[in-house]
């Protein structure tokens, strides 16, 4: 009986998982991976401004969408670039 009373208060017929507020997002495809042609160079720094935020910090994996691999590659890129003054340690 209680599952009926439910099943009638539950006008949306969602399942018992589903909440509205929270949708599944695509996974993020890493931008290395589907462009061959992409070269990451620590000597661009346009280019590594991607994977920083706006105080200097590097950007995680969940937020990139880099794969590990290339994640240690960005990584390493952009302390590199910082070591030689292409890009500062953190924004004012």
């Amino acid at each position: 009986m209680a599952d009926k009373k439910q099943r009638k208060n539950n006008k949306n017929n969602y399942d018992e998982d589903y909440n509205p507020k929270f949708r599944k997002q695509r996974k993020k495809v890493c931008v290395l991976c589907s462009d061959k042609n992409f070269v990451l160079d620590y000597k661009n720094p346009e280019q590594l401004r991607k994977f920083i935020n706006e105080k200097g910090k590097i950007l995680p994996r969940r937020s990139t969408g880099a794969c590990s691999k290339h994640q240690r590659d960005i990584t390493t890129a952009v302390k590199r670039a910082r070591h030689i003054a292409i890009l500062p340690y953190t924004q004012n």
